[in-house]
């Protein structure tokens, strides 16, 4: 996509303040994109990805920042919204669901949270026809994912299909929505090589399911172990936080 052509045009960016979504936010910026960054508090257990998400959507100059608040932990079914303990090594090693390769199974995890990519981009759309942002960018990734359904191409091209037949931007207008995932079909350690490229400071970003009340990562848990595997296959140390 030619820069030039992008000046002018805005973003809505899902923002969790992860390591993915950043880069997906620096990224974005660099194509010229003026970005309004969107995230939730949606009852998650790793609420300190929000002071993450906060921080960068200002490093990057966001036209906004709207953080929505979404009780999915009322409705639970997730150890990342409810009580369910969330599996650290030893147990993604035993059943097999540890996957940090393309050799992905269909297994899913207990950390998969119910509707929730649905939801989040359903609540983009709806921003994205107040702002007249045509482009949503999402942070998600089929080769190192964790076997999550919302993450997977074909469900991506039905949302933006759905999105183009379902709101008056998409039907009455010269333009239709586009979801944007860069990260696609990258690596881990290739999403670390591209954020370092664009001066992703990884220190300002949380990828952990299960921290402590201070926000360090355990170190552990799957997101935890995905993310360390990345660093450590492109040389570099991961600057975040770990409590153990």
């Amino acid at each position: 996509m030619n820069k030039a052509d992008t000046d002018q045009k805005k973003a809505i960016i899902l923002l969790s303040g992860g390591l993915d979504s950043t880069t997906v936010l620096a990224y974005a910026r660099a194509q010229g994109f003026r970005c309004y960054c969107l995230s939730f508090a949606y009852g998650q257990r790793q609420i300190v990805e929000l002071e993450k998400a906060a921080g960068n959507a200002q490093k990057y100059g966001a036209e906004k920042h709207l953080v929505l608040r979404l009780d999915l932990d009322k409705i639970g079914g997730s150890a990342l919204t409810s009580d369910i303990k969330v599996p650290k090594k030893e147990h993604l090693e035993s059943t097999r669901v540890h996957q940090l390769s393309r050799q992905a199974e269909d297994a899913i995890p207990v950390t998969y949270v119910p509707g929730r990519n649905s939801i989040f981009l359903t609540h983009a759309m709806a921003w994205a026809e107040i702002v007249g942002a045509f482009d949503i960018f999402i942070g998600v990734n089929v080769m190192d994912y964790s076997g999550y359904p919302d993450c997977r191409p074909d469900f991506l091209a039905a949302f933006e299909k759905m999105a183009n037949l379902g709101t008056k931007a998409g039907t009455t207008g010269n333009r239709k929505f586009s979801i944007h995932a860069p990260l696609l079909h990258l690596t881990k350690k290739e999403i670390i090589e591209l954020g370092n490229s664009l001066g992703v400071d990884y220190a300002e970003t949380h990828s952990c399911y299960d921290p402590n009340s201070q926000g360090a990562a355990c170190g552990h848990c799957e997101a935890c172990l995905l993310r360390l595997k990345g660093f450590a296959d492109s040389g570099r140390k991961d600057p975040a936080a770990y409590h153990d």
